[in-house]
C-alpha cells in the first residue's frame, strides 16, 4: 500500500464559514459569466490565498467538465467538498447561487408589474461588450497558468477551441477524448504499453405575492420541474450551452415565453452576477410566479450538486495518481480551449458594433492596466456607458 495514500490530509488554511463567505461576494458581484467565475476562483483561492492546492482546482474543473450542469456552480461545489465534505459542498453551493437567484426574482417581479424592461436593452449593450473583454483576460490567465508552453496540451487546446466556435457547445467527447489521450502518452496502464503506440485517437418586490401558495398551478409546476431537471442533467458546460438547449423547450415546446421574453431573460442572466444558468430563475418567475422561480432553479441545480458530490470521492482519493493526474491534464486543456471558444462565441452575439468592439478592448485594456481594479466597477461603467451609447448608436 502507498504511504502517501494513508497519510493525513493537510488542515486546510481557511474555515468552512470563510469559504461560505467568499462564495456568498463571488454570486453576489462576480460577473462575466462562467468562464470570469472559474477564473476569479484560480485567481482568489488557488493565487491570493492558496486555500485550495492547483491540483484540487484542476480535478474541480475536470469533473466540472466531465458533469452535466453549469460549470461555475459545479466548480464552486467541488471546491466547498474539498476539505469539508459534503456540508462544505452543500453550503458553499447554496451561497454561490442564492444571491443571484434572488436578483433575478426581484427582476422577475419588476418586469411583471412594469410589462417588461425596456431600458434593458441599452444595458446589455454596454455590458454585454464589456463582459467579452472580462472573459477574454479570465481565459487568458488559465492558459497561460495552466498549458503554458506544453505543445501538446496546445493541441488540445486548440482542438477543443475550434469545436467550440464550429459547434457553439462543449462537445464532451472532446473532453473524454483529451483526457484519454494524455493518459495514454504520457502515464500509459500496463496493458496499454505493449499495444501499438502509434494509434491513440483523442476524441422583493411583496413577499406575500411571493410566497403565495393557494392558486398555484401544481400541473404547471410539475411540468416545469421535469424539464428543468432534464436540462440541468442533460446539458454539458457553461450557460452558453444551456441557452439554445432552452430556448427549444421554453419557446417552441412549450410555449411559456416569447422571443422577446426569452431574450430578456438571457440578457438578466448576463447583466447579474453568479451563474449564467441562473436565468432559469427568471424563466420560471415569469412562467408560475416565486415558486416556479424555485422550482426551475432547483431542477436546474439538484441534478449538477449530485453530479458533483457523488464522483467527489473518488477524486479526491485517487487523484494523484499518474494515470488521473495526466487524464486530468488533458480535460483541463480541453476545457481552457473550450472556454476561449466559448470567448470567440459570446463575442460574436456582443459585439455587434465598432462602439462595442471598443468597448471591449478598452475592458481588456483597463483590466490588463489595472490588475487590482474590481470587476463589478468596470461593468458598472460600462452598463452607464450602455445607457448613454445605445440611444446614439440606434438613432
Amino acid at each position: 500500500m502507498n504511504e502517501t495514500e494513508n497519510a493525513p490530509a493537510a488542515l486546510p488554511r481557511y474555515t468552512l464559514w470563510q469559504m461560505v463567505r467568499y462564495m456568498l461576494a463571488l454570486g453576489t458581484w462576480g460577473f462575466g459569466g462562467p468562464v470570469a467565475l472559474v477564473g476569479y476562483m484560480y485567481r482568489d483561492l488557488v493565487e491570493k490565498r492558496a486555500w485550495i492546492a492547483e491540483a484540487e482546482y484542476k480535478e474541480g474543473m475536470a469533473l466540472a467538465q466531465l458533469m452535466p450542469g453549469p460549470l461555475a456552480a459545479q466548480l464552486a461545489i467541488y471546491l466547498g467538498y474539498v476539505h469539508y465534505r459534503v456540508l462544505g459542498a452543500t453550503l458553499v453551493g447554496a451561497a454561490f447561487v442564492l444571491p443571484s437567484f434572488f436578483m433575478v426574482v426581484a427582476i422577475g417581479a419588476a418586469y411583471v408589474a412594469f410589462g417588461g424592461i425596456g431600458w434593458m436593452q441599452a444595458v446589455f449593450y454596454g455590458v454585454g461588450a464589456s463582459v467579452i473583454g472580462i472573459i477574454a483576460m479570465s481565459a487568458y490567465k488559465l492558459t497561460t497558468k495552466n498549458i503554458g508552453k506544453d505543445k501538446l496540451l496546445w493541441g488540445i487546446f486548440a482542438a477543443s477551441a475550434a469545436v467550440t466556435v464550429i459547434t457553439k457547445s462543449e462537445v464532451i467527447w472532446v473532453f473524454l477524448g483529451a483526457g484519454v489521450l494524455v493518459w495514454l502518452l504520457r502515464a500509459p496502464p500496463k496493458w496499454a504499453k505493449w499495444a501499438s503506440r502509434g494509434t491513440v485517437n483523442g476524441l422583493a418586490a411583496p413577499l406575500v405575492a411571493f410566497f403565495a401558495m393557494d392558486h398555484l398551478d401544481w400541473h404547471k409546476l410539475g411540468q416545469i420541474g421535469a424539464y428543468f431537471a432534464y436540462a440541468g442533467s442533460f446539458v454539458f458546460g457553461s450557460g452558453l450551452a444551456i441557452v439554445p438547449f432552452l430556448y427549444g423547450g421554453v419557446v417552441q415546446e412549450y410555449h411559456w415565453l416569447n422571443d422577446r421574453q426569452f431574450v430578456d431573460a438571457v440578457a438578466v442572466a448576463m447583466i447579474t452576477p453568479g451563474p449564467v444558468v441562473i436565468t432559469t430563475g427568471f424563466i420560471g418567475f415569469l412562467v408560475s410566479g416565486f415558486w416556479g422561480a424555485v422550482v426551475a432553479a432547483a431542477g436546474t441545480f439538484i441534478p449538477c450538486y449530485l453530479f458533483t458530490i457523488l464522483p467527489a470521492p473518488y477524486f479526491k482519493k485517487h487523484g494523484k495518481r499518474p494515470g488521473i493526474v495526466a487524464f486530468v491534464d488533458g480535460v483541463t486543456a480541453a476545457a481552457i480551449g473550450a472556454i476561449t471558444g466559448a470567448v470567440i462565441v459570446i463575442g460574436q452575439r456582443s459585439i455587434t458594433d465598432v462602439t462595442t468592439a471598443a468597448l471591449a478592448l478598452v475592458t481588456v485594456a483597463v483590466l490588463w492596466r489595472f490588475k487590482k481594479l474590481p470587476e463589478p466597477v468596470v461593468v458598472a461603467v460600462a452598463a452607464v456607458a450602455g445607457l448613454v451609447l445605445y440611444p446614439l448608436a440606434h438613432t
